[in-house]
């Protein structure tokens, strides 16, 4: 394969990973964002690496949850009223992705991008010297009661059926486990196979460094379009002007369904929104990443502090957030670890939101674009990016090479709807 010039449209985790392995197939590469490196919904998330999160968001019964999603504003997935018409294709969609089979497909799907995170994103790690901000310690999931643990029955079955394993725990081993956690919790368990970040926003940063040092640029520039000729890539045009380019990867979240459109594509994508709160310096942590089972949050160390991360909230790309969804992981998160002081200054808490791009079924698009197969989509990861980030960026790198991918590509083409 001759050397190529190639434009990376996002310089978040998938995009900087696509880099990455790019430039590790000896071409050229230029990172492309209108802000900086990671600063987008790769800075928010829980920093979890897991394997095992192979539960598509709509499962069999789910039509039943979308009136409690529209009248509990704070729920773990709320839909705001004002965005319902516009929503209404895709969430009908969404419910008919729900049915036993197209589920466990999809759960395959994303094993088979999952899996391998880890041990795919190693070698970037290494080059990165970033060793010191991954760990694989593993994840617990926590219930507070046995009726809590059967109504995700199902979900575990799904896990088992793609080869995840477990250890559980019961209620005096969970607090031997993690002596932190409330004595609320009946059960755990505990996914080994898992890791977790200690400061994501660092990891692509350090990611991103690596790709300039190695050859590769970065431009801070918006983009607009592609100049396509004869169906073949000529340049990607910006605000500073074209950028000439022989392939391009668009890789820009919940912001790719323009650019997708505006070479022939109609993605069905959306913004899932969500949101985090940190507190510096907790007065009690968990070991390892811990999610409460029913309030579908994630507990995070992390070398800032401790991370709250978690629910859902669909809305449009420009609504302002609602930052009560932030504080009341607080109140949970304080539940969760009574260690936690029920009052924090203010300088020791911070909030953020970000918008993850969500597809109907919860499987990514990974492919080439219908306007030029010289441009390759690598967007719609919902909240399973990070992880999925490191297999993505290999699968670009394979479609451009013109090399068989390492997965079957067919679930994810851009084309499926």
């Amino acid at each position: 394969m001759s050397r190529l010039r190639i434009g990376i449209v996002g310089a978040g985790m998938v995009g900087v990973a696509a880099a990455s392995h790019l430039q590790r197939n000896g071409h050229d590469v230029v990172l492309i964002d209108a802000g900086n490196p990671g600063e987008g919904a790769s800075f928010g998330n829980a920093g979890c690496l897991n394997g095992s999160s192979v539960v598509p968001m709509s499962m069999p019964g789910v039509v039943r949850n979308v009136p409690r999603w529209l009248f509990d504003p704070l729920g773990p997935l709320s839909i705001r009223w004002r965005y319902l018409p516009l929503l209404a294709p895709w969430l009908l969609r969404f419910v008919r992705a729900g049915t036993p089979e197209r589920v466990g497909t999809q759960a395959r799907a994303l094993r088979s991008l999952l899996k391998p995170s880890i041990d795919c994103l190693a070698p970037l790690v290494k080059d990165a010297g970033a060793d010191d901000l991954v760990f694989r310690l593993g994840h617990l999931f926590a219930y507070r009661s046995d009726a809590s643990f059967a109504k995700e029955r199902a979900a575990w079955r799904l896990r088992a059926d793609n080869g995840i394993e477990w250890d559980e725990f019961d209620a005096n081993e969970l607090h031997q486990l993690e002596p932190a956690l409330s004595r609320e919790y009946v059960r755990g368990i505990v996914v080994r196979e898992n890791g977790h970040i200690a400061n994501p926003l660092r990891l692509v940063q350090r990611l991103a460094e690596t790709v300039v040092r190695n050859g590769g640029a970065l431009k801070r520039a918006h983009v607009s379009g592609f100049d396509v000729s004869e169906g073949r890539l000529c340049a990607i045009r910006t605000d500073g002007g074209p950028i000439p380019a022989d392939r391009a990867v668009i890789a820009t979240g919940a912001y790719s369904r323009p650019l997708a459109a505006a070479l022939g594509d109609r993605i069905p994508l959306e913004t899932e929104r969500g949101y985090h709160l940190m507190i510096k310096d907790p007065e009690a942590m968990p070991r390892i990443p811990t999610a409460d089972a029913d309030g579908k949050f994630v507990a995070t160390p992390m070398e800032t502090g401790l991370r709250f991360a978690g629910t859902v909230e669909l809305a449009s790309l420009d609504a302002p957030p609602d930052w009560r969804r932030a504080h009341v992981l607080l109140d949970q998160g304080r539940r969760m670890l009574p260690g936690l002081a029920r009052h924090h200054p203010d300088d020791r808490v911070s909030v953020w939101m970000g918008r993850r791009p969500s597809m109907p079924d919860s499987l990514p698009v990974i492919g080439r674009s219908r306007g030029s197969p010289d441009v390759i989509y690598a967007f719609g990861h919902g909240h399973v990016g990070m992880v999925a980030a490191p297999m993505t960026g290999k699968l670009v790198a394979e479609l451009i090479d013109g090399r068989p991918p390492s997965v079957d590509l067919a679930p994810f083409r851009p084309d499926r709807f």
